[in-house]
C-alpha cells in the first residue's frame, strides 16, 4: 500500500483484496463489514473525544469558579472588621463541599463519555455478528 493517507488506505486494501476471487466468499460484503468496523471506531473516538473536551470544559469551569471564591474569601478576611474565625469556618467548608459536588459531576461527565464510547463499539460488535452469521450462512 503505497498511499500513507488515511483515506486513501481502505481504497488500497479495497483493490488487494478484490484482486483474489474465492469461490462461495462475499469480498464485497466482507469489505462492506470492514468499513463499517473503520466507521463504528472513528465514531467512538469521536464521542470519546468530545467526552474528554467536555470534561476539560468543566475542570477550568470548576478551577476558575473556585480561585474567585477563594479570592473573594481572602478580600473579605484581610479587610477591616472582618468576618469572625466562626463564619470563616463557615466559609471553608461550604467551599469544601462545592468542590465535593463538582468532583462528582467530573466523574459522572467522564462515566458518561466512557459509556457513550463503548455503547458505539458494542453496537457495531453486534452487527459484526449477525453479517458474519448471514456471511456463513449455507446456500450463499
Amino acid at each position: 500500500m503505497t498511499g500513507s493517507n488515511p483515506s486513501n488506505i481502505f481504497g488500497e486494501y479495497t483493490k488487494l483484496i478484490t484482486q483474489f476471487k474465492l469461490p462461495g466468499v462475499d469480498i464485497a460484503g466482507i469489505l462492506e463489514s470492514r468499513r463499517k468496523d473503520i466507521e463504528a471506531l472513528a465514531e467512538a473516538n469521536m464521542t470519546a473525544l468530545a467526552g474528554v473536551q467536555q470534561l476539560g470544559q468543566k475542570q477550568v469551569e470548576i478551577a476558575r469558579s473556585t480561585m474567585v471564591e477563594l479570592q473573594g474569601l481572602v478580600t473579605r478576611l484581610r479587610s477591616p472588621g472582618s468576618e469572625s474565625v466562626a463564619s470563616t469556618g463557615e466559609g471553608v467548608q461550604k467551599a469544601l463541599q462545592k468542590a465535593f459536588v463538582d468532583m462528582q459531576e467530573l466523574a459522572d461527565a467522564a462515566y458518561r463519555a466512557q459509556t457513550d464510547s463503548i455503547a458505539v463499539v458494542t453496537k457495531r460488535f453486534a452487527e459484526h455478528v449477525e453479517e458474519l452469521k448471514a456471511l456463513v450462512q449455507p446456500g450463499k
